[in-house]
């Protein structure tokens, strides 16, 4: 079934690779444009490089590629003038917002909380929590004076319905994005906007793809490799996998934003190949 989403118009946050390209791309293909941000530097504290300016670029382009409309942008989901300025310029140029995918987010190097460094806490919270307020409180506007209700799907984890140690400001913020997709869905009901959120495993990018991981799943081992994680990332989950991809979570979200799940709304769901039934 082509044309899902035809003619309306995504924001996505997170943009420049990963689940975030794979949002845009899937949207693109069923006729949405896009609207795509990315902070496109590294952050103090995480254990893995972040997108760059180039990977945004591309994820445009082939947005492009696509026959569709593409405004990217680099922007921190913390500073909300420069989003809610970028979004309002878009939304000038395109004309309308119907979704928004609040996808950036940041994970976690193992740590305790008598351990961590107040940054480290408050850098998660700020990106992994706050920015999602900052997003939706710049971009729910927007969809409420089109009239013509619309979509946001929140990416959580399966960290947010399940605690994990050593990993607390994570699970936190995980578990604080829940509450504000819940209070969103009931706060926006009226107005024909519906809030999911999607709670996915690992997916196969370099937030879970990377030494930090690889140490945090086998600490019984001095230099463990990618396929020691990858084994033993597959007894968490139900189904023989390590890992999803990320256009498994972006299926999801074209589910959720579409007029399939019309009535859908304030609904947490796992992609997580069974692992939240361990």
């Amino acid at each position: 079934m082509a044309g899902r989403v035809e003619d309306k118009v995504a924001f996505i946050t997170g943009a420049a690779r990963g689940q975030g390209r794979a949002h845009a791309v899937t949207l693109a293909r069923e006729g949405a444009d896009i609207i795509a941000i990315d902070i496109c530097e590294d952050i103090p504290g995480v254990p893995y490089p972040g997108g760059t300016r180039e990977e945004l670029a591309e994820t445009g382009k082939a947005v492009e590629a696509l026959g569709r409309r593409a405004r990217t942008a680099v922007v921190d989901v913390r500073d909300v003038q420069a989003l809610t300025e970028f979004v309002g310029s878009s939304v000038a140029e395109l004309g309308r917002l119907d979704i928004v995918a609040a996808n950036a987010g940041i994970a976690a190097a193992p740590t305790t909380v008598a351990g961590m460094e107040p940054h480290i806490w408050r850098d998660m919270i700020d990106i992994n929590l706050n920015g999602v307020y900052h997003t939706c409180r710049a971009t729910i506007p927007h969809i409420q004076d089109g009239g013509r209700g619309g979509a946001i799907v929140i990416t959580n984890s399966v960290a947010g319905l399940h605690p994990f140690a050593n990993v607390p400001h994570y699970v936190a913020a995980k578990h604080g994005v829940l509450g504000l997709a819940r209070s969103l869905a009931l706060e926006l009901g009226p107005d024909n906007i519906r809030v999911n959120s999607i709670h996915p495993t690992q997916v196969a990018t370099p937030m879970a793809d990377n030494e930090a991981t690889h140490r945090m799943f086998r600490p019984d081992l001095e230099n463990p490799t990618r396929d020691d994680f990858l084994e033993a990332a597959r007894t968490l989950q139900v189904l023989p996998t390590p890992w999803v991809q990320p256009e498994d979570i972006a299926n999801a979200l074209l589910f959720l934003v579409s007029d399939e799940a019309r009535f859908i709304t304030g609904v947490a769901l796992p992609v997580d190949a069974g692992a939240l039934l361990k």
